[in-house]
Order: structure tokens, then sequence, then C-alpha cells
């Protein structure tokens, strides 16, 4: 690579980092990170895939004023109707939240959704999770999804 190829790479790089950075310049700012497995109780289920089980990976920063910039990733572990195992994976990018009394964090956005199954995936749909240290809750398009219990991992709320 030349050395004007890589300058521009790596000013790329670093205007696309500055680019997100208004919500976590602000300095009231909290956020919410963290990687977690969590199961879900009998009879979780989304369009048709019961659910057992999610894997997550977030990492969001709120405003104080309700804006918020970060990524919510999360891959929801099922059995299709034919009884074969099938993963629903969420990726979201986050524009919302807020911080609850409880220690909670509340935050939302849009996502795409590859159902794991061959069909396209979909784009544009809104989602909402409340996510605690001990529990996630998670809303697609409407639909909330039975809460999911924290097994491994950890979520920090700040």
């Amino acid at each position: 690579m030349t050395r004007l190829g890589f300058v521009l790479t790596a000013f790329l790089a670093v205007a696309s980092l500055v680019a997100q950075a208004p919500v976590a310049a602000q300095s009231d700012a909290s956020s919410v990170t963290g990687a977690v497995e969590g199961i879900f109780p009998n009879g979780a289920a989304f369009n048709g895939v019961s659910l057992s089980g999610l894997t997550v990976g977030q990492g969001i920063f709120i405003a104080p004023d309700g804006s918020a910039s970060g990524q919510f990733q999360a891959v929801l572990l099922g059995t299709s109707l034919l009884g074969t195992p099938q993963h629903v994976v969420l990726e979201g990018r986050v524009g919302n939240g807020s911080l609850g009394g409880d220690g909670s964090a509340t935050f939302g956005g849009t996502a795409t959704v590859d159902m794991g199954d061959g069909t396209l995936t979909i784009s544009g749909v809104s989602f909402t999770v409340k996510a605690s240290a001990q529990s996630l809750g998670l809303t697609l398009d409407g639909n909330a999804l039975t809460t999911a219990a924290v097994t491994a991992g950890s979520i920090t709320i700040e």
C-alpha cells in the first residue's frame, strides 16, 4: 500500500470514530456495555421459532437528553417448526435510551434481522431493550419477547 493510501485509510478510520462521538463526548453520558448469555423461560417464541436462549453483545452511550449511540447484537437460539436448530441474528444501531431508577437501562433503535432460515434479511426493524445485570427484555417490531435471565457474562450500566 502506498504511503498516501495508508494515510487516507488511517484518516477515514479516525473520522468514522469521531463521527459517532457526540453522545459519548457529553460529560454526563452513561454507558451500557457487556456480553452475556441468557435463557428464556418455556414458551418464548419469535416469528414461529421457539426460543431457548440468546447471546448478546452491546456497547452504548446514553446522553441525558435521551439520545444514544452504539451497537446491539443478539443471536436468538431456537428451534424451527420442523424441530431443527435455528439462530435468529439481530444487528441493531441504537438511537435513544434512558436509565431506570432500579439500575436498569432501556434503549432502542433500528436493526436488521436474519431469521436464519435462508429467507432475506429484514431491514428497518424497530427494537427496544431493557437491560439489567440479571435480565434482558427485548421487543422487536412491537412484539415483546419473554424476558431472558442472564446466565453468563455481565452487563455494566454506568
